[in-house]
């Protein structure tokens, strides 16, 4: 009878502190995520990771006894439907901070209302621009499109490569990338002998590839994120082309090497370590965290964890570690993230300053590669 009591007590415990915190007012903290359109290989593991964390943090009791509630906003990928959501979160919603959006364009659209309205945004895009200049209000997960370009020349020296083909999207994404890739070639060593351009919703890249093919390029890059990133490595095998292909961080999702095939093997390109996770020592700092998410995800959702989602899930953790330090204040909230060091993430250790508001240097990438349909370390 005595245990039969004890286990009633304690059922009602619980379901007291689960009404407390049901009664406290919300923390709320906005996501806009490209969930549909061209971007949505991006914008879904977003929006997934958002709902999982949102789960678990309200399963152990909310935020110092507050519900965490994520309003989510699908942007399409659209410029003006970013800014609507952006605008909807922040005057009708009152959120106390701002994640996403998926992509550089839409993130560079919706910067002007969140410095005007004082709203920390930490975004999930990964143009340099998006932060350089420092923007008082506005971080990034994504490690920097500079320091790609950096890694993508540096594996091309040690594979004695000089002479590139580059190939971007005509979206946010694809010219801010394609800028770095000008910026860094000479002093890595690197002639660019083309330049290609194709848009966000192209089916067909032979024309470009066949204009490069005709050149004296050793090796080609592909910037972009979106399906075109596929329809590239399927055109150039179509080709007979056997110059080595890199792409971008961009092509941080499985789904992409799938669309492509067998003819995906072999491509290169830098990305977090989330991605090869399993393959790193045990004593490396990011291993414990990378593998639960991971397993978390995959569980969850029955589909592959990929990079896009471990940015929604670093820029709301970093929202969520501020919301328990320093409360629902939003000029705190930004002033905690500007400050934050050694914070590990999916996409790195993340040490920001009110001079860099990404946190990251280069290291934070892996080269990686495809091999028979799944991600591996490059040699």
């Amino acid at each position: 009878m005595k245990k039969l009591w004890g286990v009633i007590v304690l059922g009602l415990f619980i379901s007291a502190m689960a009404t407390a915190v049901m009664a406290a007012e919300p923390y709320k903290i906005g996501a806009v995520f490209a969930i549909t359109g061209p971007a949505a290989w991006l914008g879904e593991p977003e929006r997934n990771t958002a709902k999982m964390i949102e789960e678990e943090i309200n399963a152990q009791g909310g935020i110092n006894g507050h519900p965490l509630q994520i309003i989510i906003e699908d942007t399409v990928g659209e410029e003006a439907k970013a800014v609507m959501a952006v605008q909807k979160l922040i005057n009708r919603d009152k959120v106390l901070a701002i994640v996403g959006p998926t992509r550089s364009g839409t993130t560079m659209a919706v910067i002007p209302i969140v410095d005007k309205a004082q709203v920390p945004l930490v975004s999930c895009a990964a143009a340099e621009a998006i932060v350089n200049p420092v923007r008082k209000w506005v971080f990034k997960t994504p490690q920097k499109d500079s320091d790609a370009a950096i890694r993508i020349y540096e594996k091309m020296k040690e594979m004695k490569i000089s002479k590139v083909a580059i190939l971007t999207s005509t979206e946010g994404f694809g010219m801010e990338g394609k800028k770095q890739l000008q910026k860094y070639a000479a002093e890595m060593g690197i002639t660019i002998v083309a330049d290609e351009t194709y848009g966000p919703k192209d089916t067909d890249m032979t024309a470009q590839l066949t204009k490069i093919k005709g050149t004296d390029a050793q090796a080609v890059v592909n910037w972009s994120i979106v399906p075109g990133q596929a329809t590239v490595i399927r055109n150039k095998k179509q080709l007979g082309m056997t110059i080595p292909l890199f792409q971008s961080h961009g092509f941080g999702n499985i789904k992409y090497a799938q669309a492509a095939g067998d003819a995906a093997d072999g491509v290169l390109f830098p990305a977090g370590r989330l991605l090869v996770a399993d393959s790193l020592p045990d004593s490396h700092p990011q291993k414990a965290l990378l593998v639960k998410y991971k397993k978390d995800y995959e569980t969850k959702y029955k589909g592959d964890a990929s990079t896009f989602g471990g940015h929604a899930f670093d820029a709301l953790h970093l929202v969520v570690e501020a919301l328990k330090a320093v409360g629902p204040d939003r000029a705190k909230i930004r002033d905690y993230i500007e400050n934050k060091k050694n914070f590990v993430g999916t996409g790195g250790i993340f040490n920001f300053s009110p001079d860099d508001h990404t946190g990251l240097t280069k290291d934070a990438f892996e080269m990686i590669t495809v091999k028979g349909g799944k991600f591996v370390p490059a040699q």
